[in-house]
């Protein structure tokens, strides 16, 4: 029996800790033996043909050492590597379950597509909250502009002056590489230059924190309120009507003096004691009269505000 076929039969993910401990899991996949090629074969037939998931197993455990190098390509766009390994591993189980070795290639061959692919994919779902490539081309440009322009500043003569940004003829250069229109490299340059900025503020200075969380909400649409509009609305309307129907003809007549003519620039209201005097009788009445006046308009507006 090979060392490949001494792997624990019931439990080949045993030997793998817990990706989180990544030196750990890196260590541990590299000590897992490869496969020969007959033994990659007869694995691959008896998943293929029978389903069996333990040869499936030891398919993805002598691989999983191919997903951790090619993990390391892509540490530059700021993502844990760990994610990127897990990722990357669910690639792996894909190609596995769709490997045919009938058709004369190794897995390791075949399994790079797939890898690759789910981690292009993890990498443009969570390296910006907007999405910066959605084309087949601009997923090229993604994945090529920036080494394309390190290659480029390279072979640029010393002592130049380092710029971050192409020059028409590197622009045009890049485009004829990758089969791309000139603008379509200009627009994912910029993309990829322009700076994450936090929504919420990243501080406690209060005014100076000012986030574009604080422009960019519309409070106008916040239910709340909208629920408090429509019940001031309400109030200020029919429910002003409704109150005032409650009220004898004094004591409406009082109010409407008193507090709904305060902003009329061509009469005004009526002062307590131009009221007192019309109805003969002194302010301090007029003015109780008021108080219960309002305090019955306002158990009348109870239903509407409640």
């Amino acid at each position: 029996m090979t060392n490949a076929s001494a792997i624990a039969v019931r439990d080949p993910w045993a030997l793998v800790p817990p990706i989180g401990n990544l030196d750990a899991y890196i260590s541990a996949v590299n000590r897992i033996p490869l496969l020969t090629q007959e033994e990659e074969s007869r694995f691959a037939r008896n998943l293929r043909d029978n389903g069996d998931l333990e040869s499936a197993g030891r398919l993805v455990m002598s691989h999983l050492r191919l997903v951790v190098s090619l993990s390391r390509q892509y540490l530059g766009y700021g993502l844990p590597q760990s994610d990127l390994i897990q990722e990357g591993n669910v690639g792996l189980m894909k190609a596995v379950k769709r490997f045919d070795p009938d058709q004369g290639v190794r897995l390791v061959s075949y399994a790079m597509h797939w890898i690759k692919a789910e981690i292009h994919e993890y990498i443009l779902k969570n390296w910006r909250m907007v999405k910066v490539a959605t084309t087949k081309a601009q997923r090229k440009l993604f994945f090529n502009l920036r080494s394309m322009k390190q290659g480029l500043k390279g072979d640029a003569a010393e002592g130049q002056t380092h710029r971050s940004t192409l020059t028409s003829a590197e622009v045009a250069s890049v485009a004829e590489a990758l089969n791309v229109k000139p603008e379509e490299v200009l627009e994912m340059e910029t993309r990829l230059s322009g700076g994450d900025v936090a929504l919420e503020p990243q501080n406690d200075d209060g005014e100076e924190s000012y986030a574009p969380i604080a422009y960019l909400a519309d409070d106008s649409q916040e239910p709340t309120r909208v629920l408090e509009s429509r019940r001031r609305d309400a109030l200020s309307g029919d429910g002003i009507v409704r109150a005032l129907d409650a009220l004898d003809a004094r004591s409406r007549r009082i109010v409407e003096e008193r507090w709904l003519k305060v902003n009329d620039d061509t009469t005004g209201g009526m002062t307590l004691h131009e009221l007192a005097a019309e109805y003969g009788v002194s302010a301090e009445r007029i003015r109780q009269i008021e108080v219960a006046a309002m305090k019955k308009m306002r158990k009348a507006l109870e239903p509407i505000a409640g």
